[in-house]
């Protein structure tokens, strides 16, 4: 076996007669990736806390409570009154305090600022129970080469999440800016969802490496795959609702003013403005994706179900639940105009939902007739 083969496994440490690499000999493949699996998707349910606490950071105004960008030092919360007042300070100087919460206590901002700082502390969390295992697993030899140079890449992704992070946060702290630029958040959101799908799969390939052959479902499989792809642009249809607080207004289902279609959806020009600045254009939009996406799971769910041969029917079951909550949810969230609970819980399951239509369709790959 040459060394550069993608099932050498990296064995610091260890030598053999070769170099530093043995080849994978006795101990049989799924004993070796289950650990590892399972420790991905720990990851993978962290990033999707780390989801929720940033759609709760939003809904609440507390994403710009801490101005500074302090990886360190940040780890530690205020450990003085001198401390608490210079943060206090700080907040005090950027629009959303003279604009929003003029006259806040300082007992009011500490309620804001433990959400955000929780937020971020997650994230450092997240960063050490991702690095540690790893470097852990890559020493006991768990670790191939070509696994090695993904779980690399998913690295930097998690790193560059971080920077786009502030990269949003610092866009609420210009001139008449009240919140994050909706642009960057959907940028961040689309960061972590992908850093999420991209665990998950990685994840589920080490727990079944060899897909099982599924006669008569391709069909299904695309119906998956076209599921998968409606969900993901639903999700950042949604995070352009979030960014313009387009919820607060059209607050009826299924009409917006009277009307299926708003009569102010093309108003901006060019008509590529409308997509992402008009607040009419993309709720309507993020409406549209979600019923195509309902549709679409629950025939996905259907077909999978009533076609002969075998398939992932825990996976089908779960595509169909997983769709009618978050739907629901969507719809009570709009009529109710977006009560904190109610769109946390939106966000969280749209997230969840994401699980499912990625589980179905890796259960699928090797779907064929």
């Amino acid at each position: 076996m040459p060394l550069d083969h993608p099932d050498m496994i990296l064995r610091p440490g260890r030598f053999s007669p070769g170099g530093v690499t043995e080849p994978r000999t006795h101990t049989p493949s799924g004993a070796m990736d289950r650990p590892v699996a399972f420790w991905l998707l720990a990851i993978a349910g962290m990033i999707l806390v780390m989801v929720v606490l940033g759609g709760a950071t939003r809904l609440t105004g507390s994403g710009l409570s801490i101005m500074e960008w302090a990886p360190l030092s940040g780890a530690l919360p205020p450990l003085s009154e001198a401390e608490w007042q210079r943060l206090f300070a700080l907040y005090r100087q950027i629009p959303q305090y003279a604009l929003v919460n003029d006259g806040l206590s300082l007992a009011g901002f500490q309620h804001i600022f433990w959400l955000e700082w929780v937020h971020r502390l997650w994230g450092r969390l997240l960063g050490i129970a991702f690095v540690g295992p790893l470097a852990w697993f890559w020493w006991r030899g768990r670790i191939t080469r070509r696994l090695g140079v993904r779980l690399a890449g998913l690295a930097v992704l998690g790193g560059l999440q971080g920077a786009v992070g502030w990269f949003m946060v610092a866009s609420g702290f210009l001139p008449d800016s009240t919140s994050v630029s909706p642009g960057r958040l959907v940028a961040h959101l689309t960061l972590a969802l992908l850093l999420y799908a991209a665990v998950l799969w990685t994840a589920l390939g080490l727990w079944r490496p060899q897909p099982a052959a599924l006669p008569g479902q391709r069909p299904t499989r695309r119906l998956a795959l076209t599921t998968l792809v409606l969900v993901a642009l639903t999700i950042i249809a949604g995070g352009f609702v979030a960014g313009l607080h387009a919820g607060l207004i059209y607050n009826t289902f299924p009409l917006m003013d009277g009307r299926l279609i708003p009569a102010s959806y093309a108003a901006l020009s060019p008509f590529a403005h409308n997509l992402t600045e008009n607040v009419a254009a993309v709720q309507f939009d993020h409406r549209l994706l979600a019923s195509l996406t309902a549709l679409s799971a629950l025939a996905t769910a259907v077909v999978g179900l009533t076609r002969q041969g075998s398939g992932p029917v825990l996976a089908f079951a779960a595509l169909a639940a997983a769709v009618l909550v978050q739907f629901s949810l969507g719809v009570a969230t709009l009529l109710w105009v977006v009560p904190v609970e109610l769109a946390v819980a939106h966000q969280a399951t749209a997230a969840l939902l994401l699980t499912p239509a990625l589980v179905t369709v890796h259960a699928l790959r090797g779907a064929r007739g």
